[in-house]
């Protein structure tokens, strides 16, 4: 099998059927250069040092789901074609949240990344920097700051998506995927999701 790429926002990720390899841009083009690689991308920064590399063929146009907007990332079609129905969370340099029902793209919305929401708080005033507290319980309200700025960036993601998703199945990728999918009594996270999405994309080519 042809190598899968996703080039993101942030990293180059590597799918090797059975793992996912999560590079720089610089590394990941200095070891696979020479390689058979299909990829996406959503870093068009990228674009001409990418399109350079021969053994590289960009497969972003074959990626399409039923009832998708114009501007719709290619790495967001690929995720929500990875199940038939469910609400699909994509958690990395900014949180997406898409619905897909019967096959069928219904919409989604975007949350700024968990990094950049906790900066934020410092960029108000110095003294509400903080850092993420990861360990975080929902069950009652925090009596401290900074305690209070984690359970609100939490807890209103977590409110949102539950507004959305009621009996549906409910997805997780991306870095911060595994740490949000903790605070979901029925959640899968899987950080292959959108490779299974182009796989399931490019069945009719004979190329990956």
């Amino acid at each position: 099998m042809m190598l899968l790429a996703d080039i993101g926002n942030t990293h180059f990720h590597i799918y090797h059927g059975d793992s996912v390899e999560h590079l720089s841009y610089a590394k990941a083009i200095e070891k696979y250069k020479e390689q058979k690689l299909c990829y996406i991308s959503v870093k068009h920064q990228l674009s001409k040092v990418i399109e350079q590399i021969s053994q590289w063929k960009n497969i972003s146009s074959m990626v399409h789901i039923d009832g998708e907007y114009e501007t719709m990332g290619v790495d967001r079609r690929a995720l929500c074609l990875s199940y038939e129905n469910g609400v699909f969370v994509d958690a990395g340099s900014a949180i997406t949240v898409d619905v897909v029902e019967e096959g069928r793209y219904l919409g989604g919305y975007i949350f700024p990344g968990l990094k950049t929401m906790i900066k934020s708080y410092e960029d108000i005033s110095p003294l509400l920097k903080t850092e993420l507290n990861r360990t975080i319980s929902l069950a009652q309200l925090p009596s401290t700051t900074k305690e209070q700025i984690s359970y609100g960036i939490i807890a209103s993601i977590k409110a949102l998506i539950d507004k959305h998703s009621k009996e549906k199945p409910l997805y997780f990728t991306g870095g911060d995927g595994k740490f949000l999918s903790t605070f979901f009594e029925t959640s899968l996270y899987d950080e292959a999701l959108v490779f299974q999405g182009l796989r399931h994309a490019l069945k009719e080519y004979e190329l990956c």
